[in-house]
């Protein structure tokens, strides 16, 4: 089914909308939550949250590409629940490992609401995203919107881990230079 079909199914408040949506974008989100909490029943719960939060944002939110609206909230949702889940126990786990490398970069990394100052950093992310080259921008967000592991990032581009690890510190070191530029507190 088309987007623009399933998002009218949400307007129209037709439960068949959250069906439609987990048939064509469940697999996608269940990716995302098992990429980052590793336990297939809580990705499960959160894909499930991710089409309440749906149900609940459209209308009146238009979504713009409706595969990156579900992804989103999925992350967010995972980040969250990991976060809870984890609140005592910080390291050994790549959410913390992935945020940490950030860090370094950004001072809130973990920002889920928008404000004008962040809006600014958004940007000022897209706009680097969209200077580097095509590879370099799949690895940068394999590893830091989808958190996948150096080693898993390595294997499906065919190439050395050191390769991945020297290409996101220099990615990340790129954009703490950009982020000064912009005059952004890094």
């Amino acid at each position: 089914m088309e987007d623009s079909l399933i998002i009218e199914l949400y307007f129209q408040r037709s439960e068949r909308a959250i069906s439609e949506s987990d048939r064509k974008y469940g697999r996608y989100c269940g990716a995302i939550a098992r990429g980052i909490l590793k336990n297939a029943e809580d990705a499960e719960e959160c894909v499930s949250d991710t089409w309440l939060r749906a149900w609940n944002a459209i209308p009146p939110t238009v979504p713009k590409i409706l595969r990156a609206f579900f992804g989103r909230i999925t992350r967010n949702l995972s980040l969250n629940r990991y976060e809870k889940e984890h609140a005592d126990m910080r390291g050994g786990g790549e959410v913390p490992l992935v945020l940490d490398e950030l860090a370094e970069c950004v001072a809130d990394a973990q920002a889920g609401t928008w404000s004008a100052e962040q809006a600014v950093l958004k940007d000022t992310l897209n706009a680097f995203l969209g200077e580097l080259p095509e590879e370099h921008r799949k690895i940068f967000v394999r590893r830091y919107f989808y958190m996948d592991t150096i080693p898993q990032i390595a294997e499906d581009f065919g190439c050395g881990e050191s390769r991945v690890k020297m290409l996101l510190m220099r990615a990340r070191g790129r954009l703490a230079e950009r982020l000064k530029e912009e005059g952004i507190e890094v």
